[in-house]
């Protein structure tokens, strides 16, 4: 008889035999099973990052967020606009920034941090099913950045394309909101700029993609870009306080233009 190695599955552990015609002789025993719990950690760098891997375990399992707006979406009001983005569009909903667009009954979508593949993904749960009048699209500079992996400018596209199309094909009107620039007059010491992050030639670029894709199906483009560079081509130092997002008074140039947008496409 051939001597064999085998491996045998003991409660879920491995116990490994060397078999021989006499009999098999146990090489490595499993553990005794423990019935104690393990105890807490004491460390506070290791708790913390214990809780950051289990914060980003739950973020895994939803990863476009589905959750976050499924309860509020079962009493929000249908047939008016939906703004679907991320952190520019969820920021504009904080009262330090104006509200969002007062007296009127439009619909803020945005998650902080998203990329335009998480939209797509939640589009249906967030746009689709409050059967809005026309949806406002932002987004593709966390995508720029990265957020969720590399990504080409075709595929920002893509998906940008797929929210259209899902949308025009539910009878809704399409706003393609540009990007917005991105800034250098408030970087901190030692940071990154954002327009190292966000480089401003791939904004452009894909500002220039989103005009020209709007015009030829029908959309409405919505510039919010040009109204918030500077000279230089740059985030207006006094639109930011971070060189990415509007402050109150970004907020304030962009709802006119994002209403202008809306009376055109309703029109």
């Amino acid at each position: 008889m051939k001597r064999m190695l085998t491996t045998l599955a003991m409660a879920g552990l491995g116990a490994v035999l060397w078999v021989t015609p006499r009999g098999a002789v146990p090489l490595l025993a499993a553990p005794e099973p423990q019935n104690q719990s393990p105890a807490l950690p004491t460390c506070p760098e290791l708790a913390s990052a214990l809780r950051t891997v289990a914060n980003n375990d739950a973020r895994l399992r939803d990863w476009p967020n589905l959750g976050r707006y499924r309860e509020a979406n079962r009493t929000a009001p249908h047939g008016t606009v939906v703004f679907m983005g991320d952190s520019i569009t969820d920021s504009w909903q904080q009262p330090r920034f104006g509200g969002f667009f007062p007296g009127r009954r439009y619909v803020d979508r945005g998650i902080s941090g998203q990329t335009t593949p998480q939209m797509v993904l939640r589009f249906r749960a967030d746009v689709l099913a409050l059967e809005p009048k026309a949806v406002v699209i932002l987004g593709g500079t966390n995508d720029i950045a990265g957020n969720t992996g590399p990504l080409t400018d075709e595929e920002i596209e893509g998906y940008l394309t797929s929210m259209s199309e899902l949308a025009s094909a539910s009878g809704i009107k399409v706003i393609l909101a540009g990007l917005l620039p991105t800034g250098e007059s408030h970087t901190r010491a030692n940071g990154i700029p954002q327009t190292t992050l966000r480089p401003m030639d791939r904004i452009r670029a894909l500002n220039d993609w989103i005009r020209a894709y709007a015009s030829a199906h029908g959309h409405v483009y919505l510039d919010y870009f040009s109204a918030m560079t500077d000279g230089a081509g740059l985030f207006k130092a006094e639109l930011s306080l971070d060189d990415l997002h509007p402050n109150a008074q970004g907020y304030a140039v962009m709802a006119p233009l994002a209403e202008a947008a809306i009376a055109k496409a309703l029109q």
